[in-house]
């Protein structure tokens, strides 16, 4: 059995995200995207775990599921197409502590196996001094070490990974505040860090340059601030024993170096679903206010120095990743997991019936029209035959949905300095004509 798993969410009570992030909207859009596994996000914030308290029941091997008194449908979506959804307590933290010299600020992702614990770890929190009712994501004054400390020592089957790990700001890796390597970061205690999140702005591909990386495990997840980003990057898992523990076997199992020694559970880490780094908005190195947009060459060219305010430049992922690579670019681990890059299914509509914005009214009713027929988004983009796909979507969707799967893109404008990139399908000719199509 298949389970698509999304470990980095947040709630409406984050900052700048959708007041619509609440857990009976969650477990509906999982069900349109097709998500089995959700990480509730926010557990830290006393509204937000009063809610999941109120509404989630535990399952299962330590999981949860949305009570069914609150369970929503949508009549654009059909019954048919409704699978079960999972929840697993899982928060970010930000970490902001002097360490070597630096100011670091390190984004964490904690997961925990019961509301129970949850509770404690609250409470530990809160007698550290840390206002966790400030935010979604609250501010911590803990170093990274200090938190896994903390919430080791409440419960063992507590788990952290650091988040998003390259981005410049917030990252373990980041090029403002971060470190190199994960030792530096944990000290003796980094034995205990099994996974990290690569993040929008980065892939597989560019953490197999790093050779340290192969005793890590690379998952990939949403980071979603609104019900529609769901999923847009995802780790896809298969077998029939889903439970928390088993969760955190098969990501363990999931290095490189682990798969090579053919360790095996009940469950798989068989896939990662990704943005197109580039796309994400710390892709390459720049300057917004200047819409100063360098590769990693340009920008050492000019010693890493703004041309326009003689300020540094914003370094970002791809950057990073050339300071600390140690193999070379194309270089595949063996049994390294293999991955997909997609472009949500909002975009590919707009881009192919060449509407200029994702959220327009056109847009959203073939949204809709789409991923009922073939319930569910993921289904669609991912596994459908495009013969079949082609009974229901416009023959333009369907190109789309082929050059995607055949990894063929047209244009990247890299993403740079807290600004998104943009994928397109189809070149600048092929859009001029598919726009005079429909303004004919």
């Amino acid at each position: 059995m298949r389970t698509i798993a999304d470990l980095h969410i947040h709630s409406r009570f984050a900052r700048a995200c959708s007041p619509q992030l609440t857990p009976e909207n969650l477990d509906l859009w999982s069900r349109i995207k097709g998500i089995g596994l959700l990480a509730t996000g926010d557990f830290t914030h006393p509204s937000w775990f009063a809610d999941l308290a109120d509404k989630l029941e535990p399952v299962d091997g330590d999981l949860y599921a949305l009570k069914k008194q609150f369970q929503k449908t949508d009549a654009r979506f059909p019954e048919t197409a409704i699978t079960p959804v999972r929840f697993i307590l899982g928060t970010e933290l930000s970490s902001i502590y002097s360490e070597g010299g630096k100011v670091r600020r390190i984004h964490n992702l904690v997961f925990a196996p019961s509301l129970d614990v949850v509770i404690k770890i609250n409470a530990a929190l809160t007698a550290a001094g840390c206002n966790i009712k400030s935010d979604g994501r609250p501010i911590l004054g803990l170093s990274s070490r200090d938190l896994l400390h903390l919430v080791k020592n409440i419960d063992e089957r507590c788990h952290l990974i650091p988040a998003h790990a390259w981005t410049p700001w917030f990252a373990i890796f980041g090029s403002k505040s971060g470190y190199d390597s994960i030792a530096e970061c944990f000290g003796a205690d980094a034995k205990e860090i099994f996974a990290i999140e690569t993040g929008l702005s980065s892939d597989p591909a560019m953490n197999w340059r790093v050779g340290a990386l192969d005793d890590v495990a690379l998952i990939s997840n949403s980071d979603a601030h609104s019900l529609h980003n769901l999923a847009r990057e995802a780790n896809i898992f298969e077998g029939d024993g889903l439970t928390y523990d088993s969760l955190f076997a098969a990501i363990k199992n999931g290095s490189p170096n682990a798969r090579t020694r053919k360790q095996t559970g009940p469950l798989t880490l068989t896939r990662t679903i990704e943005f197109f780094p580039d796309e994400g908005m710390y892709h390459f190195d720049g300057h917004r206010d200047h819409k100063l947009r360098l590769s990693p060459t340009e920008s050492k060219k000019k010693k890493n120095i703004c041309p326009v305010c003689g300020r540094p430049l914003t370094i970002g992922v791809l950057h990073r990743v050339d300071d600390l690579a140690t193999e070379p670019e194309g270089r595949v681990p063996d049994h390294a997991v293999p991955y997909n890059s997609l472009v949500e299914l909002d975009k590919i509509i707009a881009e192919s019936l060449a509407i200029k914005s994702r959220t327009s009214k056109k847009v959203e009713a073939e949204f809709w029209t789409l991923v009922a027929a073939a319930k569910g988004e993921l289904r669609l983009l991912l596994d459908l035959p495009l013969e079949e796909i082609a009974t229901f979507a416009p023959a333009r969707i369907v190109e789309a949905i082929r050059r995607l799967r055949e990894n063929k893109v047209a244009n990247i404008e890299p993403g740079y300095d807290g600004e998104y990139g943009h994928v397109s399908l189809f070149d600048e000719k092929e859009k001029a004509a598919q726009k005079t199509l429909f303004d004919s």
